[in-house]
């Protein structure tokens, strides 16, 4: 089953984060860096976190050793994917553009995060099911 899109609280993106950093660890190792990241939760409400976040089909966890083993199942690029689609339906009728029109005019991006923009926009552009019927020229750098 696919995880629930939104329904995560900030306490659990926050033990979500720490996961992906880890990639695997035991809640005594993610309580660890949680508690020098400067959460001051107790272990068992970090393993409640856990069972939450497994529950929702965000982490998944190997129980054949002594201590629980958790890994993420969703990676942070597929949980911004899906969100996006549900800021998009949910704000803007679907539609990604002023998505990427706010994003865009809202921030300041270095020459090489634009350089990598363009790629994929040439990308995109090369794409047979988005590929105009007339070739249009490059875009010049």
């Amino acid at each position: 089953m696919p995880p629930r899109k939104n329904d995560l609280s900030e306490s659990e993106l926050d033990v979500l984060k720490t996961l992906w950093e880890c990639q695997t660890a035991t809640v005594r190792e993610l309580h660890e860096r949680l508690t020098a990241q400067g959460r001051r939760w107790a272990y068992t409400t970090v393993l409640t976190f856990l069972m939450r976040l497994e529950s929702k089909g965000f982490v998944a966890s190997e129980k054949s050793k002594v201590a629980h083993v958790f890994r993420p199942v969703v990676s942070r690029e597929t949980l911004l994917r899906q969100k996006l689609v549900h800021l998009a339906r949910e704000l803007c009728d679907g539609a990604s553009t002023p998505l990427m029109q706010a994003l865009v005019e809202g921030s300041s991006f270095s020459p090489d995060e634009i350089q990598r923009f363009h790629r994929m926009l040439d990308d995109l552009e090369l794409e047979p099911a988005t590929k105009p019927t007339s070739a249009k020229p490059k875009r010049k750098r």
